[in-house]
């Protein structure tokens, strides 16, 4: 029986390069060899709190060099890893704790006001890293790995086992746990480091994608341990920090979605500060093409674009130098893939559409994802005929080039997240008063895409749309709450009395009133 690990990517480059700085936060600097032995003392700490081999950890912590240590050491331990949105709030961390089955919490001190109470509520094991300052009552798995040999070897998988629970919403508004297989990401990683993006040791990265997102997970941390880069980690990204840090630690490659690309060309046009990178990558969301452009002139490098889903591990396609580069699309197939375009409007069969037709973007290949943990028909609706259907709509044309078109979905991408309508329409509708819930995205030159309720009032009641908002803050993580809440007397409704969105979304960008 064939055997493997993912956190063979940082076990196997420390073994090559020991000495070779992998991570950078601020002046702390920590090769590769040292890394590594924190991530195996991680995994014998986590054995001593009780997990076990096919156990689940959930990690919610930002982009610091514990994040690394905990994923490595519970994979190392034989477990498999719950990345945590760092912008949840309890009542949603504690739903993706109960969901996954999992058998401990890895939080971050600055997160441990929501960890802690997701903790509570989901009855599992908290461990904390970094200084909790006056929470001194809480298990510290930092300071136990300090004071606990390392384990002697990382347990070995089958390929085919999970890896990764990546929790990711659906028209439905209840989140799913997307496993990824350990097969799904080191293919993903490793195509990503030497075939698709081609990365090179020398490389920094600047680490700003956030790692618990597939994006920032796989394709920076894992792809650029993979080749032995260096990983400038910044927690949180604005403009000027970003910039800084880019000319400070010679940044070569630049990962980010469409808002960060935006926010560090802000930040050039206040600022002296001009760094030439060599490769800028970008994924999340579509990226204007003047954008492209104007970044070129700026900072010296194309930006590829690539499209892909937490469902394929994410990378599906990406514009990749041996065919050539398309601005506007996002690349063809990556090796070992294919990509089609199918008919959107035919269920429980894949019909494929000739080069050029709109149509569903479907997938297969090493990088489809293993099913929807514990959701059989969920996973059913979407793996048809050997396909992933991926709700989202675009074209092929004869040269093997994607281009998104449109989503099939009713899914939002507010800088670089994904927000899915009827989840914050379940929330928006405990509001006291409150009727019908519609909400939808509109255009937004900062975030691509902002986020807009519009609230219909129970017969006798009246709802302050100012309240409402205040009020959703505290029940949704800070990417989904609605900027904008307007309370209106009707909802356009089709004859069924479907509530029609599109209708709802072309009115707000004609600027016409609703109701």
């Amino acid at each position: 029986m064939p055997t493997t690990n993912v956190a063979t990517i940082l076990a196997e480059t420390a073994r090559r390069v020991p000495d070779k700085t992998a991570v950078v936060l601020g002046d702390l600097r920590i090769p590769y060899g040292v890394l590594w032995q924190q991530a195996l003392r991680y995994a014998a700490a986590l054995r001593e709190q009780g997990v076990q081999p096919g156990d689940r950890v959930a990690i919610l912590i930002p982009n610091t060099p514990h994040f690394p240590m905990a994923y490595y050491g519970a994979l190392a331990a034989g477990a498999s890893v719950v990345p945590v949105h760092a912008l949840l709030v309890a009542d949603e961390i504690a739903y993706v704790l109960q969901d996954s089955g999992a058998k401990a919490l890895v939080v971050a001190a600055p997160l441990l006001g929501e960890g802690a109470k997701a903790a509570e509520i989901a009855n599992v094991r908290l461990l904390v890293v970094m200084d909790p300052g006056e929470a001194s009552d809480v298990i510290r798995l930092d300071a136990l790995a300090a004071a606990t040999q390392p384990l002697p070897a990382m347990v070995q998988r089958d390929p085919a086992d999970e890896a990764v629970v990546l929790y990711t919403s659906g028209t439905t508004g209840v989140p799913k746990g997307a496993v990824l297989s350990h097969d799904n990401i080191l293919w993903n990683a490793t195509l990503t480091a030497f075939d698709t993006v081609r990365l090179q040791a020398d490389d920094v990265f600047l680490g700003v994608l956030p790692l618990f997102h597939s994006f920032g997970q796989v394709v920076v941390m894992n792809g650029g341990f993979r080749v032995g880069a260096t990983i400038v980690l910044l927690p949180r990204f604005d403009g000027p920090t970003a910039l800084g840090l880019i000319a400070k630690e010679q940044v070569t490659v630049f990962a980010g979605v469409p808002t960060m690309y935006v926010g560090l060309l802000e930040a050039a046009a206040s600022s002296d500060l001009r760094p030439q990178l060599r490769l800028a990558v970008s994924g999340g969301a579509a990226l204007p093409v003047a954008v492209i452009d104007r970044f070129k002139d700026t900072f010296g490098a194309d930006i590829y674009e690539g499209y892909g889903l937490s469902e394929t591990s994410p990378v599906a396609t990406f514009n990749q130098e041996r065919y050539g580069r398309k601005p506007g699309t996002v690349g063809c197939p990556i090796w070992g893939v294919e990509v089609e375009i199918a008919k959107s409007d035919v269920e429980g069969r894949i019909e494929l559409v000739p080069a050029g037709e709109i149509g569903e973007i479907v997938i297969r290949g090493h990088n489809v994802f293993t099913g929807y943990l514990n959701r059989p028909e969920a996973t059913a609706a979407v793996m048809v005929d050997g396909w992933f259907r991926s709700g989202d709509l675009g074209t092929k044309d004869a040269d093997g080039f994607v281009t998104i078109v449109d989503r099939k979905k009713e899914m939002i991408i507010r800088g670089g997240f994904n927000v899915y309508p009827r989840e914050v329409e379940e929330v928006l509708s405990r509001f006291p008063g409150v009727s019908q819930v519609a909400v939808v995205g509109v255009p937004d030159d900062t975030y691509g895409e902002e986020i807009v309720a519009l609230i219909t009032p129970q017969a006798g009641a009246t709802v302050d749309g100012e309240e409402l908002k205040a009020w959703s803050k505290q029940h949704l993580a800070a990417h989904k709450y609605p900027r904008v809440v307007d309370v209106v007397p009707a909802l356009p409704t089709g004859p069924t009395g479907k509530i029609l969105k599109r209708e709802i979304t072309e009115r707000l960008r004609a600027g016409e009133p609703i109701g």
